[in-house]
């Protein structure tokens, strides 16, 4: 069998792609994604050692062995340079702090208040719940971006009410997961946070990248809800009496609007205007969600212990995939196997252009098997030297360096928000079904969200066809 595959696959090639499919392999099997990249790395530093002779030496300098078994002096060497490089990275103290900032808002009853009054401003339109739970979580989005407790928070709200006024489940469900994920593309995101690492390159670049493709990509999903409102009114019925809106309703919502409009402002306009760097706006976001949860009497020593404690346990959660992931590549390097993946994607095509929608649909079919986090941070910096070495023609803003990489680091943001809604492992679709209403099942979440998908792909098609939207922006600021 091997010399079969030998026939076409060097042997660098076999020993690539056997740790690509031990480690999705190991993950169906349930293990951590964190010691299945560090298992994955340590299994095949030792069939190096033992069984390919041709690698040898290029592990000597990870681990060692004597007659009296193995030494760990150098692999420890190695864990150690990894570990420090991540935690003295000044980008990365954003991301504890974003993390709080969102699960703080969250218990301060800013959503909920934004519920109630949207409610009632939309009560007499068909749709109006839907579009009532979009403008949230456009609103969510760019003040918290945490998938799991904007789709959860979402998901207990609005699915019930949308229940008894007799919505279409699958619409119902699709418009609750759609609106949840927008927090990962909307800045501030914990995604761009990683990517900026990842890629080496600007964190205020990738905000104000990706703010216009974000608002896009809410506008279709807001068209969407309206059209098919008004052409099956069956599936979003408006209630059967409501009362006359007036200005009481209007004067609600604005006061229900107005503190997290605030919070994006302080956080997101202090980083745009240049008053503050992303890791600082992080910790007035921090400060600022504090600040709402304790002006709306949410705040107090339980919910500051759980908040703290769920932003110590994601923050370590994404930190040690980064470690594992570090180990994971630097194994992947001694095997040739970043020369490997780029010759691969560079010889696929001559069109520059036609080799990033290749690289895009590759990392859409990994949104099927893989979490954006595991994708983001192993995948990028394969990419990276691919995207260096095109010749494509974006917008040339002279302000903003590596227009390029901004605009395709956009692009896969874009492409990733697929990741929380296909199945088997869309991360946002169970999130909903735990908090669903007797009734509702995965067949009709499954069937709601295809057509969110489908807007997905168009707006990912929107910002491939016109790259000024990502670089414009980024152009402006330090233009001025």
């Amino acid at each position: 069998m091997l010399s079969f595959i030998g026939q076409f696959l060097t042997l660098n090639e076999v020993a690539v792609l056997a740790m690509f499919l031990t480690f999705i392999w190991m993950l169906f099997r349930g293990i951590p994604v964190a010691m299945a990249l560090v298992g994955v790395s340590l299994v095949f530093v030792l069939i190096a050692e033992f069984f390919l002779d041709p690698f040898r030496s290029s592990f000597r300098d990870i681990i060692e062995f004597d007659r009296t078994g193995i030494s760990y002096q150098r692999l420890q060497a190695l864990s150690g340079r990894l570990f420090g490089n991540i935690v003295k990275n000044p980008v990365l103290v954003a991301l504890p702090m974003f993390i709080f900032m969102g699960l703080m808002l969250d218990q301060s009853g800013v959503a909920q208040r934004m519920m109630h009054a949207m409610q009632k401003l939309f009560r007499g339109l068909k749709g109006g719940l839907s579009l009532t739970v979009m403008l949230i979580g456009i609103i969510l989005a760019a003040s918290t971006g945490v998938i799991g407790a904007s789709v959860t928070l979402l998901g207990v709200m609005a699915l019930p009410a949308m229940m008894q006024q007799n919505y279409s489940k699958p619409i119902a469900t699709g418009t609750i997961a759609s609106a949840g994920t927008l927090g990962i593309l909307i800045p501030p995101s914990i995604m761009l946070v990683i990517m900026s690492d990842q890629l080496a390159i600007s964190l205020g670049d990738l905000f104000m990248g990706a703010l216009f493709p974000g608002l896009i990509l809410g506008a279709l999903y807001i068209v969407f809800i309206v059209v098919y409102g008004l052409i099956n009114p069956k599936a979003m019925p408006a209630p059967e009496r409501t009362e006359d809106v007036g200005w009481a309703e209007v004067k609600e919502v604005l006061l229900a609007v107005v503190p997290p409009m605030l919070l994006i402002l302080l956080v997101l306009g202090s980083i745009f205007a240049g008053f503050a760097t992303p890791t600082e706006a992080s910790g007035l976001g921090a400060m600022g969600a504090t600040l709402l949860a304790l002006a709306n009497k949410r705040l107090n020593l339980k919910v500051l212990r759980d908040v703290s404690r769920s932003t110590l346990n994601t923050s370590g959660y994404i930190v040690g995939i980064f470690l594992a992931a570090n180990f994971f590549a630097f194994v992947l390097r001694r095997y040739g196997g970043d020369e490997i993946v780029q010759n691969m994607v560079l010889s696929a095509f001559d069109d520059p252009y036609m080799t990033v929608a290749f690289i895009l649909f590759i990392v859409f079919l990994l949104g099927f098997l893989l979490d954006w986090i595991e994708i983001t941070i192993i995948i990028m910096p394969l990419m990276l030297p691919i995207i260096l070495a095109l010749d494509l023609a974006v917008p040339g803003f002279d302000q903003v360096r590596d227009p390029s990489v901004v605009w395709f680091a956009i692009l896969v943001a874009v492409t990733l928000q697929t990741s929380f809604l296909t199945p088997p492992v869309g991360f946002a679709l169970f999130y909903l079904k735990g908090v669903c209403p007797p009734g509702v099942t995965l067949g009709h979440i499954y069937k709601g969200i295809i057509p969110f998908v489908l807007l997905q792909l168009t707006g990912l098609l929107i910002v491939f066809y016109y790259p000024a939207l990502t670089t414009w922006l980024p152009s402006v600021a330090y233009g001025n």
